[in-house]
């Protein structure tokens, strides 16, 4: 009968085409080996290493002699303990044991050997042995193993009742393994073995106890603009309400230690959680059951340097009207509409306005948010203490302490000791005198018909105009005082000269205090105390995108006038000159 592989050469000569190779085809097509399943990994075994010398491989050697074959010393730490241990301290484990071990195994050889060699000189059987127990202890006496020597000659096997005098004489009796002692005489590596027969009880040290706020305690004050770079300056609501009895945080008690037990039945003491230190301010107590921060009164929640505390809140649904009259608050206030031309609110603490501002004064001593802007009418005047976020800015005067956040600002007189940021809605700056600190920016500075835009960056441009009106209101106390004291003597004029000289007192007091702080010696970039390096200035610069003609920069006293339309622009003191981009 013809072979496959002799038709297929015939049909491949006939029919072209080379000829199958029959052991390639089903080489090809037999089916891949399955993947070799990948090694488990090998746990680490601590073991002590027996040198042919080492009392116990010498006693084993005696026993093998005498007894006939057993199996080899294994003197390793169970997995238990093993896997509860770090390399480095099952290292030191074993070292330790080393020591106990190799002293147990060398007594046991200083008795035995004498006796050997009396019954081998004298041609004697050798003699009686009972089997021994040595118990040996963990470093923290949580884990005791047996060591079994075998017995000799005669001798006793080994048994329960001389594993119990064993571990009696060595007052184990916390923990015992019972189903493994009861085992353990019959199990055939019960010689030169270990065994865990008792382990005790770890302690378990309490939990401290923590605090989890309901409330930040930083504000975030920043604007984020929306995909068409809009912000909507209602939801900038810095003020989180509080009705009276509310929970500010939660308080989670700590929790009790356990005490653990030795194998030898000893104590160990466990230690207690540490209570949390409770952020208990003003207007602020503890629950009855400890577990909870309360508000004693409603009002609104801040977080001042280690303590929450509930400042008082003045909520104004309609406007700031003849119906309300001024507002001088010692706390914070919230006004849904408008404060209307003529009046005044302050506030010790923020003040939120959900509509507009006419031409009137609003003082703030946290930060100020207007959501509708600004209306002036070269009246209104507005301070804060932190930061402004307001809709737009015209025709008035601004005083922030840190940064302002706005769309827009047209012909005001700006006085900021940080950040002007002009970087929202339209971001344009035009007409004006704009003071500040450190920077300014904004996507427009100045307008097309050159209207005079004046931007002054460095010192301190709040501090500054407060000494500068305070020097001016002192000025003019005395011109008054030297003007009704040529008046005729009267009642009224007693009166007002007591009032002007204690005005007077005060504010010379507050132009002290402002000297002290206007030394020279404390200035940024002057010297501190001797051989300390001077600090380091902060950066002054004017970034936008369009600068138009009409516009003065001024940084620490340079000028420089822009007679051309630049776009963008980078400007920045350098060298003593203003370097533009």
């Amino acid at each position: 009968m013809c072979s496959i592989a002799f038709i297929n050469t015939l049909l491949a000569r006939f029919f072209g085409g080379e000829p199958e190779n029959d052991e390639e085809s089903e080489a090809v097509q037999a089916p891949a080996p399955p993947p070799e399943p990948e090694p488990a990994p090998v746990k680490a075994q601590y073991e002590i290493q027996l040198s042919p010398e080492h009392p116990v491989r010498r006693l084993w050697d005696l026993s093998c002699h005498y007894s006939g074959p057993m199996p080899g010393p294994e003197l390793r730490l169970d997995e238990q303990t093993s896997e509860e241990l770090t390399e480095a301290d099952a290292n030191r484990e074993l070292r330790r044991l080393q020591l106990t071990v190799s002293s147990s195994a060398s007594e046991r050889l200083s008795r035995i050997q004498p006796k050997l060699d009396e019954a081998a000189a004298a041609q004697l059987p050798p003699p009686a042995f009972d089997a021994k127990v040595a118990v040996f202890f963990s470093s923290d006496n949580l884990t005791a193993w047996v060591l079994a020597y075998p017995p000799l000659g005669e001798g006793a096997a080994l048994s329960r009742g001389i594993l119990d005098k064993a571990l009696a004489e060595n007052r184990v009796r916390f923990g015992l393994d019972e189903a493994l002692l009861d085992s353990l005489p019959d199990n055939p590596d019960r010689y030169f073995h270990f065994f865990p027969v008792a382990r005790g009880q770890k302690p378990v040290h309490g939990v401290d106890g923590y605090v989890v706020d309901l409330f930040p305690r930083t504000m975030e004050r920043a604007v984020k603009p929306d995909e068409q770079n809009r912000v909507d300056y209602a939801t900038l609501d810095f003020v989180h309400n509080i009705e009276k009895g509310g929970v500010i945080c939660k308080i989670i008690q700590p929790t009790k230690g356990v005490h653990g037990r030795t194998v030898q039945d000893q104590a160990i003491p466990a230690k207690d959680g540490r209570d949390p230190s409770v952020p208990k301010g003003r207007n602020t107590e503890v629950s009855e059951d400890g577990c909870a921060l309360l508000a004693t009164s409603a009002g609104h929640v801040e977080f001042s340097g280690r303590t929450f505390q509930v400042r008082p809140l003045l909520a104004v649904s309609g406007n700031v009207d003849f119906s309300t009259g001024n507002i001088n608050f010692l706390g914070d206030v919230s006004i849904r509409g408008d404060i209307c031309c003529g009046f005044t609110v302050r506030a010790t603490g923020n003040i939120t306005v959900g509509g507009v501002v006419e031409a009137a004064t609003v003082e703030a001593g946290g930060d100020l948010v207007v959501a509708g802007g600004v209306q002036g009418d070269n009246q209104a005047v507005i301070r804060a203490q932190r930061n402004i976020f307001v809709k737009y800015l015209e025709n008035c005067s601004v005083y922030v302490r840190e940064t302002l956040h706005t769309d827009c600002i047209i012909n005001c007189d700006v006085y900021c000791d940080s950040v002007i940021e002009v970087r929202s809605g339209r971001m344009t700056v035009i007409g004006g005198c704009i003071r500040a600190a450190t920077e300014l920016n904004a996507g427009t500075v100045g307008s097309r018909a050159e209207c005079r835009t004046e931007v002054i960056l460095g010192g301190r441009p709040c501090e500054t105009f407060d000494y500068d009106l305070l020097v001016r209101e002192i000025r003019e106390l005395e011109q008054e005082m030297e003007k009704t004291e040529k008046q005729p003597d009267s009642p009224n004029k007693l009166s007002r000269m007591s009032k002007m000289r204690m005005q007077l007192l005060i504010n010379k007091k507050k132009l002290e205090q402002f000297t002290k702080e206007r030394d020279p010696s404390l200035k940024e970039g002057e010297t501190g105390e001797e051989g300390e390096a001077p600090k380091a200035s902060p950066r002054r610069r004017m970034i936008c995108d369009t600068v138009y003609p009409g516009t003065t920069l001024t940084i620490d006293n340079v000028i420089t006038r822009f007679e051309d339309r630049l776009s963008p622009c980078r400007a920045a003191l350098e060298g003593g000159k203003i370097r533009l981009i």
